[in-house]
């Protein structure tokens, strides 16, 4: 791995974790030494993260990790809105749409454990599932324009997931509506597929704003 590639990988995960806050100003002297890298290819990296949305560089005073207003959230809120329900869409339509009964089983499951109690065990365990959905999806679109532009939507979603480990009950009911999604796919119900979609991104876009109002 190049020195970049481990530059950028380390400071997006930070920012994604919440490591590095919005606002944060990244100091490349500093920054450089605490990962392990000159500043050249650290500056690569920071020019890099800057393109996918997750960093600000302002002129004369450096680079920043980047802020998300509501407007924001909003806005990619819509974007998501527009790749997620064609994506499902595009599922319910393959072949092999059967393969996601098994991820409904899956999401089911962690509802009833996530019941018993949302500790930070089986909220990762409840999130990795979530990714792992986002995976075969993107496997079975096999569209590579559509998954590249969902990629850098997912990495601000990370960010914002902080918000809703705030309400236990947010996430049972998300976990719900991904078994709908999955079973919707499963069936190879298009329609359907893209209203599963369309629900459980409204009513997180919902949980965020009025969570930060």
């Amino acid at each position: 791995m190049s020195q970049s590639t481990h530059a950028y990988e380390q400071v997006k995960a930070e920012i994604i974790a919440g490591e590095l806050g919005p606002g944060v100003h990244l100091n490349e002297v500093r920054l450089a030494e605490r990962i392990g890298v000159s500043r050249t290819p650290l500056r690569a990296a920071l020019q890099r993260l800057d393109r996918e949305g997750l960093v600000r560089t302002v002129s004369g005073r450096g680079a920043f990790v980047s802020e998300l207003s509501l407007s924001d959230v909003r806005h990619l809120f819509q974007l998501r809105e527009a790749l997620e329900t064609h994506a499902a869409r595009l599922c319910a339509r393959s072949t092999r749409c059967g393969e996601f009964g098994e991820l409904e089983r899956q999401f089911t499951d962690r509802h009833a454990v996530l019941a018993r109690g949302a500790d930070d065990s089986r909220l990762d365990d409840y999130y990795a599932l979530a990714e792992e959905l986002d995976r075969r999806i993107d496997e079975m679109v096999a569209n590579p324009y559509l998954t590249g532009a969902m990629a850098p939507i997912r990495d601000q979603l990370r960010r914002l997931r902080r918000i809703a480990r705030r309400s236990p009950e947010r996430v049972l009911r998300s976990a719900l509506e991904h078994a709908a999604l999955c079973r919707a796919i499963a069936d190879g119900e298009a329609d359907a597929a893209a209203a599963a979609s369309a629900l459980h991104i409204n009513n997180s876009l919902r949980h965020i704003l009025d969570t930060a109002m």
